[in-house]
C-alpha cells in the first residue's frame, strides 16, 4: 500500500498533498514513473518520505541503513535530508529496480552519498557487524522480505548507536495484522511488531503514515 496513507480518503489524501506535503521535483518524478509498474504497490507514499526526512533531520542524521531500494524513492528521500558528508548503505538484490533509482540519484547529484550493496541484505549486515561498525549508524529504514523483519531488526539495532531509530514499514500491512496470520509475511509482522512492543533495549511508537511506519528508537 503506497499511493497514500493508510485510512486516508482520496479527498483527505488530496488536501495533505496540496498543503502540507513539500516533495522534491525529482520525487515526484520518479513516483509517477514508478506508479505505472506492476509491483508499484511497494513504493512509500510521499507524506512518508517526507516524514521520514523530518524525522532524519531531527535526529542529525549522517549515517544511515536501507533495506530494501525498489525504484529507489525513500533512498533518494533520505539522500537529500542527510548533510554533504552523509552516507547511506542501501541494501538490495534487484540490478533491474535499482538500475532506475540510480538515474534518479544521480540526476539529483546525491549518488555520492548512496553505497549500493546488491546481495542478500542479512549477509550484508553480518558483514557490517562484523566489520566493527556496531552502534556507529544514525539511521536504519527496513522495508524488504517480510519473512526477514525480525533478524534485520536485531541486526540493525546492534548497528545502531543509542538514541539512533529503527523504521520499520508495513507495520499495519492493510490491516491484516489485526486478522489471525493466515500467511506467512503477516506472522512475520505481526511478530516484529510484537517483538518491537515488548523490547525494553528500545521505546517505540506504530504511527499509521503509509501502510504503517513502526518507530524504535534505541536507548
Amino acid at each position: 500500500m503506497s499511493n497514500k496513507s493508510y485510512g486516508l480518503t482520496d479527498a483527505e489524501h488530496r488536501y495533505l498533498l496540496e498543503t502540507t506535503v513539500r516533495e522534491h521535483s525529482l520525487l515526484n518524478e520518479l513516483r509517477q514513473e514508478t506508479m505505472a509498474m506492476p509491483m508499484a504497490r511497494m513504493q512509500i507514499a510521499p507524506e512518508q518520505a517526507q516524514f521520514m526526512q523530518l524525522l532524519i533531520n531531527m535526529l542529525g542524521a549522517s549515517h544511515t541503513i536501507e533495506i530494501g531500494v525498489f525504484t529507489g524513492y525513500s533512498t533518494l528521500a533520505t539522500a537529500l535530508a542527510l548533510p554533504p558528508e552523509g552516507r547511506i548503505i542501501a541494501c538490495d538484490t534487484s540490478k533491474e529496480y535499482t538500475d532506475v533509482a540510480r538515474r534518479y540519484w544521480e540526476q539529483a547529484g546525491v549518488d555520492y552519498k548512496i553505497d549500493l550493496r546488491l546481495g542478500p541484505a542479512a549477509e550484508t549486515l553480518a558483514a557490517m557487524i562484523a566489520s566493527g561498525e556496531r552502534e556507529y549508524y544514525d539511521f536504519a529504514f527496513i522495508d524488504a522480505d517480510k519473512e526477514n523483519y525480525a533478524q534485520y531488526y536485531e541486526q540493525c539495532l546492534t548497528l545502531l548507536r543509542p538514541g539512533g531509530l529503527i523504521a520499520i514499514d508495513n507495520a499495519l500491512w492493510d490491516g491484516r495484522v489485526a486478522e489471525p496470520g493466515e500467511d506467512e509475511e503477516t506472522r512475520a509482522i505481526q511478530k516484529v511488531n510484537a517483538l518491537v512492543g515488548a523490547d525494553d533495549r528500545v521505546e517505540c511508537s506504530l504511527v499509521p503514515i503509509g501502510d504503517g511506519l513502526l518507530l524504535a528508537r534505541k536507548l
